[in-house]
């Protein structure tokens, strides 16, 4: 959604307000200034106006008000159900709240979806009930209620359309899940629902503009893409967990480590990696192995810490960072595995044992991507997989350390997962 404000927080969500709300804030004003113009000369009552511009300034302010109390009330659902709230975000559609994982239990997923309806439609009724009283002594207030009535009343109708990302579509995603007992297939059904109200908007749209050539139409257009895009984007997920689950470590590792003698003293160490920093890379892991056996991983950071004079009588095996503490993860384990893993690991690697549990291999982000990619037919350059690799994080549309999150909660098998350091 790109950069955003942060201007307080509620019951401890952040609240935040992206730039393009400034731009509805100010197209509604002009609409409803012009709205209550033609409603007050209606019913013959006097407005200055500069009146009619702070009438659709209050209006804007309290239907977003509205629109935030609907998004609380997913996030304090949420809450309920052990889940965190990372923010709620005002835009140029609405809200939007941001949670850092999604339920367990399908009935859970069901209650935080309706919870935002169930908001709109209680604030229709009170603006209701605000309008009758106050349709004798104040009525402009009166008007204003009535208008928010019926724009709670049209926020709650318009989330129950049964498509991603609406809250019908997660409605629709939870009901399935619950009685198929799939998530994905609520996903799969729920997204399908989306793009085809999606796609039935934009027509509408278009058909408004270009046939009866009504303007307002656009907005349905405009509407129509973004919820094409959010449909695409639960689908483009679904795709990602497919590769995770199917591929396998040992499909997709590297091999980034090199083997050391345990019985070098580090001036020999030194003057190897010197002349060898060209071959190997100043990022590959060096395993240290007494004979046959591999007792851990020698970190060139050791020749920082003791005096040159000492590096003579000092060998590798006195400066072992012990196995148990090197990040690691089993060749069989899936792929989601090893991306939840690497949310943790400290370098952004692990040493990927076999059934020995000894090393066969290294697997890193820039492996998780390039065989993700394989996967879907995708081919990245080299360059961008390098910057990949430089920055430590993963493309955009390719979060695989989120997707994997979201795996690790619907996944019932025990993880093969050992992260430590």
């Amino acid at each position: 959604m790109g950069k955003a404000w942060t201007i307080g927080a509620i019951c401890g969500v952040p609240l935040r307000v992206h730039p393009s709300w400034l731009v509805i804030v100010g197209l509604a004003t002009v609409l409803f200034q012009a709205q209550y113009g033609q409603l007050l000369q209606d019913h013959q009552l006097a407005v200055a106006p500069p009146g009619l511009w702070l009438l659709g300034f209050v209006t804007v302010l309290l239907l977003f008000g509205s629109v935030l109390l609907h998004e609380l009330g997913h996030s304090l659902m949420a809450i309920r159900h052990g889940v965190k709230v990372r923010s709620i975000t005002l835009f140029l559609f609405g809200g939007v709240a941001t949670i850092e994982k999604e339920c367990r239990s399908a009935l859970a997923a069901l209650q935080v979806a309706a919870a935002g309806p169930a908001v709109s439609f209680a604030l229709a009724l009170v603006f209701f009930l605000l309008a009758g009283l106050a349709e004798t002594a104040q009525p402009v207030a009166a008007l204003v209620c009535q208008r928010l009535m019926i724009l709670n009343l049209v926020l709650g109708i318009f989330n129950l359309m049964p498509g991603l990302p609406l809250d019908g579509g997660l409605i629709v995603k939870a009901l399935v899940w619950h009685f198929s007992g799939s998530r994905r297939r609520g996903i799969q059904v729920a997204a399908a629902a989306g793009l085809a109200l999606a796609v039935t908007a934009m027509a509408l749209g278009l058909w408004l503009v270009l046939i009866p050539g009504v303007p307002s139409g656009l907005w349905l257009v405009v509407l129509g893409w973004f919820g094409l895009e959010a449909a695409s984007t639960q689908l483009q997920v679904l795709r990602l967990q497919d590769q995770l689950l199917q591929l396998r470590v040992q499909q997709v590792q590297g091999r980034r480590y090199r083997i050391l003698n345990a019985q070098l003293d580090l001036r020999t160490v030194s003057r190897q990696l010197a002349r060898e920093t060209t071959e190997m890379g100043p990022q590959d892991w060096l395993l240290v192995y007494e004979g046959h056996r591999w007792l851990g991983r020698f970190q060139p950071e050791a020749l920082k810490t003791l005096p040159v004079q000492c590096w003579p009588r000092e060998s590798v095996s006195q400066q072992v960072q012990p196995r148990e503490e090197i990040p690691s993860i089993r060749d069989n384990a899936p792929l989601w595995q090893a991306a939840l893993a690497l949310e943790h690991a400290p370098e952004s690697r692990l040493l990927v044992l076999n059934g020995a549990a000894l090393p066969s291999g290294t697997i890193d982000r820039v492996d998780l991507v390039k065989a993700v990619c394989r996967g879907l037919g995708i081919r990245l350059p080299d360059r961008f997989l390098s910057q990949i690799q430089r920055l430590g994080g993963y493309p955009p549309g390719l979060q695989l350390g989120l997707v994997a999150s979201t795996m690790a909660d619907s996944e019932d098998t025990n993880s093969s997962v050992k992260t430590k350091g």
